[in-house]
């Protein structure tokens, strides 16, 4: 089941503009194995919208989700910037040093600030 683990992608967010995210660590039902992951989009009104979204999804794999917190993301894909910002009134402020790190992996030629 860690395999599975890896085949989620640690980075789903929307390609421009400025939104709300989440932190969401995911782990096998059962099990100790576990990883974290950003989720951010515009269609979200609310940061537990995207946790709606994300979590049944995760089931579905045999997985289960923990919400960490959340924020915004300002995502300029014209001049690779990403800054993470804020807090989710719902789950409170997720820690955006982890998050970052996060982003660079997937955007590692960006510059990447909180």
């Amino acid at each position: 089941m860690a395999d599975s683990l890896a085949k989620i992608p640690d980075v789903e967010i929307d390609p421009e503009g400025t939104f709300k995210y989440i932190l969401v660590r995911v782990k096998v039902k059962g099990g100790d194995a576990h990883k974290d992951i950003v989720r951010g989009t515009k269609s979200a009104e609310y940061h537990n919208h995207i946790f709606e979204k994300v979590n049944p999804a995760m089931e579905a794999l045999g997985m289960e989700c923990e919400c960490l917190g959340g924020g915004k993301i300002e995502h300029n894909s014209q001049e690779k910037k990403i800054r993470v910002y804020g807090e989710s009134t719902a789950f409170g402020k997720a820690d955006h040093s982890v998050s970052v790190g996060k982003l660079k992996s997937t955007f590692s030629d960006y510059e990447i600030t909180c």
